[in-house]
């Protein structure tokens, strides 16, 4: 089964619109493999003529399913180790240090998917700093499918999600089998607060934030909407603030507001001194 090239276009244009991910011409493989099952489900017969129900009908439930369906949601626990590293060693004992006073600390994942990121974030600190446990710690995921959303909220994970980057003992001592998957604790679903937020909309209703992990997601956008982005990133983060991005991501010749710290275990980034 193919798409043809003007029903691929209007797909990619309405997952731009709505999501700021842009798809690559190439990837016209991914509507056959993802949209073929909710047009049938849908009551269409062909993924030609559900495009064709999206393109003259007013935005729906329809159009969300086909959007989150098109959007890649790759994540994993502990992924790429050194930010994780990065945070225990450096940034929260850090900020430990410069918040005694009030005794409080944010922390905000962006498009978090189904949840490990940030998963992996109350893991760490329930495992290596216990004296957190009196502080007001805010562990926000966001991400703008609700699919995705209610997957993480639910902290349910396959065998193979569970074998990518989880350390066993952290399975063991934070997750319980449930039939052939692995659920995670209460204590550790308790620390973390799901809601929806598209980063290309307002994001008025977050507070400020002293870490913000932004990973493996400004890959997929164009470059007004990193720029944009980081703008908002600015305005966000805590003047003394963390911000990480993923491995293949810069604000290079995008903000010069911040700047790039490499460590021996890895880089972060910083707001500059105004």
């Amino acid at each position: 089964m193919t798409v043809p090239p003007f029903d691929f276009e209007y797909l990619c244009w309405l997952v731009r619109e709505q999501s700021g991910v842009v798809l690559e011409p190439h990837k016209d493989y991914l509507a056959v493999l993802h949209l073929d099952r909710i047009a049938e489900i849908a009551g269409y017969d062909s993924i030609a003529s559900f495009v064709e129900h999206l393109k003259h009908s007013p935005f729906s439930d329809l159009h969300l399913q086909a959007i989150e369906a098109l959007v890649i949601n790759e994540t994993s626990f502990f992924r790429d180790r050194d930010p994780f590293e990065i945070l225990k060693s450096e940034v929260l004992p850090a900020l430990i240090q410069s918040r005694s006073r009030d005794r409080a600390i944010n922390i905000w994942c962006a498009a978090c998917s189904t949840g490990q990121e940030l998963y992996s974030i109350a893991m760490l600190i329930r495992e290596a700093f216990p004296e957190l446990s009196s502080w007001n710690i805010r562990l926000i995921a966001t991400d703008f499918s609700q699919q995705a959303l209610d997957r993480a909220r639910q902290g349910m994970y396959t065998s193979l999600e569970m074998n990518r980057g989880l350390p066993l003992n952290f399975r063991d001592r934070y997750f319980r089998q449930v039939g052939k998957s692995w659920q995670i604790m209460d204590e550790i679903r308790r620390m973390v607060e799901f809601r929806p937020l598209n980063l290309i909309q307002s994001w008025n209703s977050l507070p400020a934030m002293d870490i913000i992990f932004l990973r493996n997601v400004l890959i997929y956008f164009d470059l007004e909407t990193k720029r944009s982005v980081f703008h908002r990133v600015q305005q966000t983060l805590q003047p003394d603030g963390y911000l990480f991005l993923g491995g293949g991501e810069t604000t290079l010749y995008l903000s010069s507001r911040f700047e790039a710290i490499q460590t021996t275990t890895g880089l972060y980034h910083r707001l500059r001194s105004a």
